[in-house]
Order: structure tokens, then C-alpha cells, then sequence
């Protein structure tokens, strides 16, 4: 009989000619000739599965297993090698290697397999988009005289309904699975609703949902959110706020993303009323508005012209533990320019900017634009001027718009102020020196367009 040595100096011979680097060479040789020096007659499962564990070839691994097997006639690999080397090679692709080691777990009666190995390679599959053998996997199971778990189940689930094209053996599957005494949870009915809303199959969903009691099976607030998601997408927001109304009768405790959904609808439908109230009824049913509800309703009243709607829920989040944020006020200062209500505009933009929000440049030209159309020059140029402060760079037409506003009101003043002639191509460059100093010089007159010293 060879020597034990001489069995793991093969090993070591073939690994060199399949390792892909001198380093990971070393770091294989190295354990194994620890091994060796340690050895005294059979080699350890568990100094194999380790080793076997460390290779990143995982055909170096596979060549490493056959080695050892052969080494000694009184070897025996572990449960946790197949396992590990199984799974090293399905994620690498090897399928028919891995299904070839699965084949020899399986006729070796001494091993007692584990549920999780196939949940690994269900999800193999999954990630290399082969639902098909996904699903052969899920019925392999059996093979091995193993009940399936519900885990399983709705993993298997997931995989199938990421493809519209396996969305019914995804339902069939589902329909099934008590004959394999795996019958389905909330999170299986679950995933079945959302692919189903997604697919448009409104009324499947809903009928699952409502299965859902029969089986004594209690749904969740993602259920709820889930149908809820699909009734908004269709637009009847109606039976979502019906639902709503059931969670709460029923002692749930609506999420913020249900909410959010609910609220975003009902905007959409122009229900702003019905948007308003129920973020009002929000917090009495256990659930602080959130900036993203806050803005949601904003968004909306200003969307159908009713800014100063909109201001009366900016004015309602501090009271209610909410603080504006840079998206609330830009909605705001938007939409108040867009009815024309400039004065309150530029006080929101005061506001916006005390507390340290810097407006979008969209929103300052609609607004300067505004205030120079209505013949605001003066409160226009503070604006200009909060931007130029703030390090905002004006847009071209910004800056045109105030300078051919200022140059009809002081045409003839600034006949004299100019040095260069103004002709129709003339470059504004050409007079921005001359009429920045006489800007300046007119804004320090003025008390109530303040700048620093020497600074626009």
C-alpha cells in the first residue's frame, strides 16, 4: 500500500499543472505539506473540506476532492465538503460537475442531507437566469426524500416571477405545493400579488388576497401595500383608500411607503381634499408625516394652482414635528411664481435662504422674470443680488432680462453711464465693467437693495 505521504505528493503534483498563480500554488502547497508533516495515517474530512473551502479554482478544489478519495481505501469525505465544493462550482458554472457530485451525495445512504444545500442552489440557478432548472431543483428535493420548506418554496417563487414567461408555472407551482405538504405563507401570496399586479392582473391578485382568510392566513401590512400599489397604478384610488380604511378597522398600522403611495394618488386624481385629510389623520392613527407626505401634498396643491393651499401645509409641519426641506420650499416659491403671486414668492425665498436652502436656478428666473414683467426692477434686482450672494450663477436670460428691464426704465441715465455704444451685436461684455459700477453705485442709494462693499 503507498505511503500516505506519497498519496497527498500527487495531489500536490497535479494541483501545479490546473493552479492559475504562483501564489495561490504556494498557499495550496503549503497547507498541504503541513498536512503531510502532521500526518499520521488517514487524512482528516476536515483538514480536506478546509482546503477545498480555500481554492478559488473551483476545479482545483474538484481535482483535490477525487485525489483525496483516492488517497486511502478507509477515506470518507464529509457532508460538509460535498456542500462546499457542490456550491463552489455551481457558482462558477459547473453545473454538470455539481450535478454530477449531487448524484454520488445522493446514493450514498450514510449522509443526512440538509434543506439548505438545495435553497443555495435554487438560488444558483436563479442568479445564472435558469429558472427552468431552478424549478427542476425545487422537485429534486423529493428525490432525496426531503420535505420541502416553505423557504424553498418561495424562493423558487421569486426566481419564476422575475420572468413574465414563467409567471403561470410560478402559479401552478404555487397551487400545488400542498401535495408536497408545503403549503404556501403570506410571504408566497405575497409574491404571487405582486407579480400579478405587476403583470396587470389586477382581479388574480385580488383574489388571492381575499384566499388569503379562507386558508387561515393573515395578511400583512405588505399585503395590504402590495394591492394598494396595483389599485393606484390602475388609478382606482377609491378601493386603495377602502382598503386603508380595512387596515385600520382591523388594528394595522399602515407603513410610510403605504402612505406615500395613497397620498401620491390621490394628488394625481386631483382628490387634494382627500390628500389633505388624510395626512391629517396620519398621525391619530400612529404614523408621524413624514417630509416625504409633507411634500407629496405640496407638490399636488401646487401642480392645480393652489398655492396658498399649499403654504397652509408648509405653515402645519413644524407644529407637527416636521421641519421643511429644500424640496418644499423650491415646490413652494415654483408654484407661487407660476400664479403670479410674486410678493409671496420672494417672502418664501427670504425664508428659504434665512435657513440656509439655496433656490434652484429655474425657480430665481421664473421669479425675476415675474417681478420684472409686473414692473418690480428693484425687488428683481434683489433677487439678482440674494443669488450673486449666496455664489448662485444667474442663467444668461436671468441676467437679460433684469439688464433689458433696467435699461428701459434708465435709458437715458445710462446713455452717460455707458462708454461703448450699444449697437445689435454689440457683446455684453463689452459693457458689464461700465454698467456693474453703475448698478453698484445705484444699489448703495438704495436702502432697500443692500450690498457689501465693492460686491454685486
Amino acid at each position: 500500500m503507498p505511503s500516505f505521504l506519497s498519496h497527498f505528493n500527487k495531489i500536490i503534483n497535479c494541483s501545479v499543472r490546473t493552479l492559475k498563480s504562483v501564489e495561490s500554488f504556494h498557499s495550496s502547497s503549503t497547507l498541504l505539506l503541513n498536512h503531510n508533516q502532521q500526518a499520521t495515517g488517514v487524512p482528516s474530512p476536515s483538514r480536506i473540506q478546509k482546503l477545498i473551502a480555500s481554492q478559488s479554482d473551483p476545479l482545483v478544489a474538484k481535482e483535490i476532492f477525487d485525489l483525496a478519495s483516492n488517497a486511502h481505501p478507509g477515506f470518507r469525505h464529509s457532508y460538509a465538503t460535498y456542500q462546499t465544493l457542490i456550491l463552489k462550482l455551481g457558482r462558477c458554472r459547473h453545473f454538470t460537475l455539481m450535478n454530477s457530485l449531487l448524484s454520488r451525495l445522493k446514493s450514498d445512504r450514510g449522509y443526512t442531507i440538509t434543506p439548505s444545500l438545495f435553497t443555495h442552489i435554487i438560488r444558483i440557478y436563479g442568479d445564472a437566469n435558469l429558472p427552468d432548472k431552478a424549478l427542476k431543483t425545487f422537485y429534486t428535493i423529493l428525490e432525496f426524500n426531503i420535505k420541502p420548506h416553505k423557504k424553498q418554496l418561495n424562493v423558487i417563487l421569486e426566481i419564476l416571477v422575475s420572468q413574465r414567461t414563467h409567471l403561470r408555472p410560478a402559479f401552478d407551482l404555487f397551487k400545488s405545493a400542498h401535495r408536497y405538504d408545503c403549503s404556501p405563507n403570506v410571504e408566497s401570496y405575497n409574491i404571487l400579488m405582486r407579480a400579478f399586479c405587476s403583470n396587470n392582473d389586477l382581479s388574480i391578485a385580488y383574489n388571492l388576497f381575499n384566499q388569503m382568510p379562507k386558508r387561515d392566513i393573515v395578511p400583512n401590512v405588505e399585503s395590504y401595500r402590495i394591492l394598494m400599489q396595483g389599485l393606484c397604478r390602475k388609478s382606482q384610488v377609491n378601493r386603495a383608500v377602502e382598503l386603508l380604511d380595512d387596515m385600520w378597522n382591523k388594528g394595522f398600522v399602515p407603513d410610510s411607503l403605504t402612505y406615500t403611495t395613497v397620498l401620491n394618488s390621490l394628488c394625481r386624481k386631483k382628490k387634494l381634499r382627500e390628500a389633505y385629510k388624510l395626512l391629517c389623520r396620519m398621525k391619530v392613527k400612529g404614523c408621524n408625516p413624514d417630509i416625504v407626505h409633507y411634500n407629496t401634498v405640496i407638490l399636488g396643491f401646487c401642480r392645480e394652482n393652489r398655492a396658498h393651499d399649499a403654504c397652509k401645509v408648509l405653515e402645519d409641519m413644524p407644529a407637527n414635528g416636521c421641519l421643511p426641506n429644500l424640496v418644499s420650499f423650491r415646490t413652494l416659491v415654483g408654484g407661487l411664481c407660476n400664479q403670479g403671486l410674486y410678493n409671496e414668492a420672494k417672502s418664501y425665498l427670504d425664508l428659504m435662504t434665512s435657513k440656509g436652502f439655496s433656490p434652484h436656478v429655474s425657480v430665481l428666473h421664473v421669479l425675476i422674470n415675474g417681478l420684472c414683467n409686473v414692473g418690480k426692477i428693484e425687488d428683481a434686482c434683489c433677487v439678482l443680488e440674494g443669488m450673486l450672494k449666496i455664489g448662485e450663477a444667474p442663467h444668461f436670460e436671468t441676467w437679460m432680462d433684469v439688464v433689458n428691464r433696467v435699461c428701459e426704465v434708465e435709458s437715458e441715465r445710462l446713455d452717460k453711464v455707458l462708454k461703448v455704444e450699444i449697437e445689435p451685436n454689440t457683446r455684453i461684455v463689452e459693457t458689464g465693467v461700465d454698467l456693474h459700477e453703475y448698478l453698484v453705485r445705484k444699489a448703495r442709494v438704495n436702502e432697500s437693495f443692500k450690498v457689501g462693499r465693492g460686491k454685486v
